[in-house]
């Protein structure tokens, strides 16, 4: 929806622009949402207007075409709006140089990439995303899009195909050199891309294989990054607001907090943009940051948005308002994920956990219970073993990961007769046939965590062997479903009292 009165907006609009005209591309950026609109692209922004150079960004969209159209037809522009309590703030960056959409274009995916001006190749795809078997951390050589990639090489369907195949074309062309950039939630994420890209590569064709593989080791480098920024989807809300308070009419502007951080391993082969102009700190303690944020952030946000969804919480900020979720998340937070941290120099754990709490209750923002808890069964595989094997390995049991995971599996895979409620219908998740399957074969709620995290392997390969972990994720999915989730944080809650926490110096990093 928008506007009628208003005009659309453009580079002509007066007042809005902080340069007259968009970067020279030096960056392929894959995955044209919301999040890279709102962080990455920010961050350029700010660099290119600080100290210039050809650092625009060319925005590969994967199947739907409604961002690249709508910034085609508004001069690459679109509006960034930070929302909060105290009220909202406007922006327009200006540095997309380019936008297409990879599924009606593969091989213009492949030139670009190939292209000698472009230095670095950024993803925020997701970690559905890279087509990686959770279990094991390897490439899914079973995912048809896999297959197809290794059969096609014009026509690439996935990231890591796109990439290789993007190298490819520059070590048969020019040799010039190229950062990967994953600002994607998987731990060690620069690591974690290249070995993908590397076991690609090496299923190729054996020229072909030793061909891409020496370029590989050679001219590309691969930083790990960690990214943070809460952006929820674009809705006609957004759309009106900008009309109202910005006079002009954007189809896809951008909501976004006004919190955002960026993390950055400074191993940048081919150069980089000064982001550190947009407040990004280049530092040798990425995997620190990472666990801060996969784990506290995003793990105790996940346990947030299922048992939310479960009592009918449509957003993140009425979810965790609830005083017994609040102490289901605190708990977490403090007693199960902190312990398996790295906490970076400097960073004040006790404010950092207040800051999350003080995010998530940006009730202007209004963060969707069914957005976060969607694509779980990649996400949790990212949150939950490391934590929860190192408290096993301790003699205790991680009774709000195990909470988690069942709080999970009521919302996807609820078990017949049980009605998770219509949030929990709205999260979106590559597994759920295949779950949902395992659920109306099982008898109970232990039945079904035998099968999915014993047999299916959720949570990866150790957590499938340890089976008090499955009991307990079994007994609170039954309670769950019996008494609700408030029973199960209680249980819960009681059972992780009777073990105290941890000391946490032997985790706190010192200056």
């Amino acid at each position: 929806m928008t506007s009628p009165s208003a005009p659309p907006l453009s580079a002509a609009i007066p007042g809005i622009l902080r340069r007259p005209a968009a970067p020279a591309a030096g960056i392929v950026h894959l995955g044209l949402g919301n999040f890279h609109r709102a962080h990455q692209a920010v961050y350029t922004d700010a660099a290119v207007t600080a100290h210039g150079g050809d650092w625009g960004i060319i925005g590969v969209a994967s199947r739907s075409s409604a961002i690249p159209d709508a910034m085609h037809a508004q001069d690459m522009l679109y509006t960034v709006v930070e929302i909060s309590p105290e009220g909202s703030k406007f922006s327009v960056p200006r540095v997309h140089a380019d936008a297409f959409t990879a599924a009606a274009n593969p091989d213009r995916v492949v030139r670009a990439i190939g292209d000698a001006g472009t230095r670095i190749v950024s993803l925020t795809v997701t970690e559905n995303g890279y087509n990686y078997t959770p279990a094991t951390g390897s490439l899914n050589l079973q995912d048809p899009a896999i297959q197809h990639d290794l059969a096609h090489p014009g026509s690439p369907q996935t990231p890591i195909g796109q990439i290789v195949r993007g190298l490819q074309h520059r070590a048969r062309t020019h040799t010039e050199p190229v950062t990967v950039l994953s600002c994607d939630n998987l731990a060690d994420n620069g690591h974690h891309t290249q070995r993908l890209v590397r076991e690609f590569a090496s299923l190729l064709p054996p020229a072909e294989a030793a061909e891409a593989l020496a370029f590989i080791d050679t001219h590309t480098s691969f930083p790990s990054s960690m990214v943070d920024r809460i952006v929820p989807a674009t809705t006609d809300h957004y759309r009106s607001l900008v009309a109202s308070q910005r006079g002009y009419s954007d189809r896809i502007p951008v909501p976004a907090e006004p919190f955002t951080m960026w993390i950055v391993e400074d191993n940048f082969i081919a150069g980089r943009p000064t982001w550190e102009d947009g407040g990004a700190v280049f530092s040798d303690e990425v995997a620190g940051y990472e666990q801060l944020k996969v784990r506290l952030l995003n793990g105790t946000h996940s346990l947030i948005a299922y048992l939310g969804a479960l009592t009918g919480a449509v957003t993140i900020p009425e979810s965790v308002s609830h005083p017994t979720i609040e102490l289901a998340a605190r708990s977490v937070l403090r007693n199960e994920y902190l312990p398996s941290v790295s906490v970076p120099r400097g960073v004040d754990v006790d404010a950092y956990e207040e800051q999350l709490f003080s995010r998530w209750r940006n009730t202007a923002l209004g963060h969707r219970t069914s957005q976060v808890g969607s694509d779980g069964s990649v996400k949790l595989r990212q949150r939950i073993p490391l934590p929860a094997l190192q408290m096993l390995d301790d003699g205790r049991m991680p009774q709000l990961l195990a909470l988690t995971t069942a709080a999970y599996l009521a919302c996807i895979a609820p078990l017949p007769g049980f009605d998770p409620g219509p949030q929990a219908h709205a999260m979106e998740d590559p597994a759920r046939v295949l779950l949902a399957g395992l659920a109306a074969g099982s008898r109970s709620g232990q039945d079904l965590a035998r099968r999915v995290v014993g047999d299916h392997h959720l949570l990866g390969e150790e957590l499938a062997k340890r089976d008090e972990f499955i009991l307990r994720t079994g007994e609170f999915i039954d309670i769950i479903h019996s008494a609700g989730p408030l029973a199960a944080i209680a249980e819960a809650s009681t059972a992780a009292s009777l073990t105290p926490a941890p000391s946490l110096q032997t985790v706190r990093s010192t200056p």
